[in-house]
């Protein structure tokens, strides 16, 4: 049997008692075999419930937060690998709320590399969004400003040997407060609301959210941003294939939102590769003569991978089988 990059490791993942740690706490006691498997985060219910729902021996939790450093160095001790998923992702709470969004997702991103190098961590990876990408709300800022943290923290592990790096993908079906939940308790009054009827979104699957993350951590050699190929979807198409006799009320764009996402900008070309799960944007400072496991030809001058110029479109068909396994699956399955 072919070794796991996790068999035998210390897993660390803050936020961990949201959607994403929850699938992927799933994935790795189901599928490798970690010595442990931390839960990092604010809410002692929270854990209580993920203690009940997995009673798995190999589980730790640690009630903290990512912006109180102490802890978070006591909770990487002896950890081989952190996954940081603690995050504010409200986009309007961030907007009305920027102290807090900023100690969170860029402060506490600082802390988790700081903990990290202090600890000998071997692997760190953050979530990004696509967000980041040329922002124009806070929430996206904070979250540019967190992929840089962890790129550039390479810069400061000196000769220990660790190494970070960031994942950044699309909308998260059924999370919390997203917009297929929406739609659905809207159906219930035979009225949906969108923002406007061309706006687009990326969109990927919690289990396949966890399956890149994983390809990424085994690809990964520092300072590196991982981008999937996903499929894109008209909001409004969505909205359709949720209620297909519902009136449909385009109620206009929120503020810091956007018509459509991007999740590798123009400028970023001339240091990204294809690769065989997306893209891999190289870091333009960092060890920029270190061997990598990877090759490929830079994208051409001029590229982007936008939502609304996406050569990959989710069927109504494939929409309609996503709601239907959403709800089978219960919002428990999905939501943070």
């Amino acid at each position: 049997m072919v070794k796991s990059l996790f068999d035998d490791k210390v897993v660390l993942i803050t936020g961990g008692t949201g959607s994403f740690g929850q699938a992927m706490t799933r994935h790795l006691l189901k599928n490798h075999k970690p010595r442990a498997v931390r839960i990092f985060s604010r809410d002692e219910y929270k854990q209580y419930r993920l203690s009940a729902l997995f009673r798995d021996e190999r589980l730790r939790f640690f009630i903290g937060d990512v912006r109180d450093k102490d802890r978070l160095r006591r909770a990487c001790d002896g950890v081989d690998i952190i996954l940081n998923a603690a995050a504010l992702k409200q986009v309007p709470i961030c907007e009305y709320n920027p102290f807090e969004a900023i100690q969170t997702n860029i402060i506490g991103a600082m802390n988790v590399v700081d903990a990290a190098i202090d600890s000998g961590v071997s692997l760190a990876m953050t979530i990004s969004s696509d967000k980041a990408v040329s922002p124009v709300n806070l929430y996206g800022a904070t979250k540019l400003c967190s992929e840089k943290v962890f790129i550039h923290g390479n810069s400061y592990s000196g000769r220990k040997t660790t190494r970070l790096a960031c994942v950044r993908y699309g909308n998260v079906v059924g999370s919390r407060g997203s917009v297929l939940p929406l739609f659905l308790n809207q159906r219930k009054a035979g009225k949906l609301t969108v923002t406007d009827v061309r706006m687009s979104r990326f969109w990927i699957s919690l289990d396949a959210a966890v399956r890149f993350v994983c390809d990424s951590l085994a690809t990964m050699v520092g300072g590196e941003v991982f981008v999937p190929r996903l499929p894109s979807m008209k909001v409004v198409d969505l909205a359709r294939a949720v209620a297909p006799d519902a009136e449909i009320v385009a109620v206009g764009v929120r503020p810091g939102e956007k018509l459509h996402e991007t999740m590798v900008m123009a400028e970023e070309a001339v240091h990204t590769i294809p690769w065989e799960h997306g893209y891999i944007i190289l870091p333009e400072s960092f060890n920029t003569t270190v061997k990598r496991p990877y090759a490929g030809e830079h994208m051409p001058e001029g590229f982007s991978y936008a939502s609304n110029t996406n050569d990959w479109w989710m069927t109504t068909e494939e929409m309609t089988n996503m709601v239907n396994q959403y709800e089978a699956q219960g919002p428990g399955h999905w939501q943070e």
